[in-house]
């Protein structure tokens, strides 16, 4: 049974004006701090920054920005971070796919004001991440460089070559951790695992070639990354079929995601040189269960995907 505070209680006020009290100076403490801090929410929009952190992005104060409007709005100002890239819309789904995908991580990125800096990415179960970046300019060149190759060795490792989305072994990999995780509270496992596969792929490579092949697929995965979650994972698992990982969320919501992801994709148009050209894709989908392995989920969502084709393609099916 939860206790009732009378709000005159003096204990009930000492207690709730010392946490009062010690929130107001952490905040303070923070704004004022030379390290950069910044939270951002389950939708990746930026709820808290401080002063260092603003200076370093060129945020207004108490400007709310979704963090790709924000990368975006730097790049094309030659502002924030150095992005060593032409196409931005590419250095983007490649590094939302990896963005705040696991609980922690830590890398070193470089600002156009000079400095070199370690961040740290710690996210919450809800989704949350808390962004923290301290000044590591005065460290040795030679050692920046070598981190910096390392890092970059890292990032080739998880990301398909083609589309920039993460490559089957990092989708795996996350696989792995959704079936390990700790039962929730109430014992209710939620959480959901589709296959993906473009419809006729092969005939779209025999007759208009691989480039244009190559064109189809890129579009795919950027219409289907744009639908992708703070917490949801989307990669490319082999050829034309990919996989999306949806934590926390029930069977439900999942198949509406993918019903808006399948709508976005009859829509497309990716060849500019046959502009009448249109594509589906076929979708199989399965809801976590608590005995499930990596090897279960996988495959009752790719019996789901063969059913889906068989009765048609250009659906969803469910298992």
């Amino acid at each position: 049974m939860t206790a009732f505070h009378d709000g005159n209680d003096p204990k009930f006020i000492e207690e709730t004006g010392l946490r009062d009290e010690i929130l107001y100076n952490l905040l303070l403490s923070q704004d004022e701090s030379q390290v950069l801090i910044a939270l951002y929410d389950q939708n990746d929009v930026l709820r808290y920054a401080n002063k260092s952190w603003r200076a370093a992005y060129h945020i207004a104060p108490g400007e709310e920005v979704a963090w790709g409007v924000l990368m975006r709005r730097n790049f094309e100002a030659g502002l924030g971070t150095v992005l060593a890239t032409k196409n931005f819309d590419e250095w983007l789904i490649s590094t939302q796919s990896r963005r705040g995908k696991v609980p922690f991580r830590a890398f070193e990125t470089d600002v156009v004001d000079g400095r070199w800096l370690w961040m740290t990415e710690t996210v919450q179960q809800n989704g949350w991440m808390l962004c923290i970046a301290s000044d590591i300019t005065p460290l040795r060149t030679d050692d920046r460089r070598l981190r910096q190759d390392r890092d970059l060795a890292l990032r080739a490792s998880q990301t398909d070559e083609l589309t920039g989305v993460g490559n089957r072994r990092f989708i795996m990999t996350r696989l792995e951790e959704l079936t390990r995780r700790e039962l929730p509270a109430d014992g209710v496992v939620k959480g959901c695992v589709a296959v993906l596969d473009i419809d006729h792929f092969k005939a779209i490579n025999d007759r208009y070639g691989h480039q244009a092949g190559d064109q189809v697929l890129l579009d795919f995965a950027r219409h289907a990354h744009s639908f992708v979650r703070r917490l949801d994972c989307f990669g490319r698992i082999g050829g034309e079929e990919f996989m999306l990982i949806l934590p926390d969320t029930p069977l439900e919501t999942g198949i509406g995601i993918l019903e808006r992801v399948l709508e976005r994709i009859r829509m497309a148009r990716p060849l500019q040189n046959w502009p009448d050209l249109a594509y589906t894709c076929s979708v199989g989908i399965t809801a976590l269960r608590a005995d499930d392995t990596a090897q279960d989920l996988f495959a009752r969502a790719d019996l789901a995907l063969y059913e889906a084709k068989l009765g048609g393609r250009n659906q969803i099916s469910v298992i």
